[in-house]
């Protein structure tokens, strides 16, 4: 099995639950907010994920099997090792959303 195929699963779920999210903030009136503040930590993690694996790589501390990669890297890391952070980031921001994470600030803003 591929990393590509190991990440779409997590890729789904976290887009159902990143649109959930949006619906909801949307409903609320921070929809701009939600999605610039999922952009930004989006654009962090890339780049993280970039610096420290291939940095990691180079030191040999990991490598990934040329068979379960698609053969696309971006320096040393395989492509496939963005999602991860995508995924994450999707599923987050989603559930941090649903679970009411604008509360504080939206109550300060009513008043």
């Amino acid at each position: 099995m591929t990393y590509l195929l190991m990440s779409l699963p997590f890729i789904g779920i976290g887009f159902v639950v990143f649109t959930a999210g949006a619906v909801h903030a949307h409903s609320r009136g921070f929809a701009r907010r939600y999605f610039s503040s999922w952009a930004a930590t989006v654009a962090a993690l890339i780049v993280l994920t970039a610096v420290f694996d291939n940095v990691m790589m180079a030191a040999g501390f990991f490598d990934y099997g040329a068979e379960e990669i698609s053969g696309l890297r971006f320096g040393l890391m395989p492509l496939e090792d963005f999602l991860y952070p995508f995924a994450g980031a999707l599923l987050l921001a989603g559930i941090w959303q649903l679970l009411g994470g604008d509360r504080e600030t939206s109550e300060s803003n009513d008043g």
